[in-house]
């Protein structure tokens, strides 16, 4: 049986209303549910992403050490969101800095001829990519 497509991606971070605010704010997503667990120890807030057609499901662990993301533990690397084009890429930059997000400026790929990507991080760390192809 093949898979059809990616539904949705399920982020662990440390407050859920402040990031679902940043990727609201920042890179388009908007707020589709939420959901807090009976006992109150886990919340979810839902997004969705008009253009993407995949769902991101940011949850936040009540009882968690709240310490920053770090890509060198096991489990997530990166999260990495396809453009069309370089000059969408460069009209990110644009965007990004109006919302004052701290990112690398968008640099050939290493991985990939023609490729260009931009590098940024969400409230919790998470390393997160624009990625262009010529």
């Amino acid at each position: 049986m093949p898979l059809s497509r990616i539904h949705h991606l399920g982020l662990t971070v440390a407050d859920a209303d402040v990031s679902a605010n940043w990727y609201s704010t920042v890179l388009g997503f908007h707020r589709v549910g939420a959901f807090t667990s009976a006992d109150g120890a886990r919340r979810k807030v839902f997004l969705a992403h008009d253009g993407l057609g995949v769902r991101l499901g940011l949850c936040e662990h009540v009882g968690s050490d709240r310490s920053r993301f770090d890509e060198t533990r096991v489990g997530l690397d990166h999260l990495a969101f396809g453009l069309d084009g370089i000059d969408e890429l460069e009209a990110w930059e644009r965007r990004l800095r109006d919302c004052a997000v701290t990112f690398t400026p968008a640099a050939p790929a290493n991985t990939i001829d023609g490729a260009y990507v931009l590098v940024l991080r969400d409230p919790d760390n998470i390393q997160l990519e624009l990625f262009a192809e010529r």
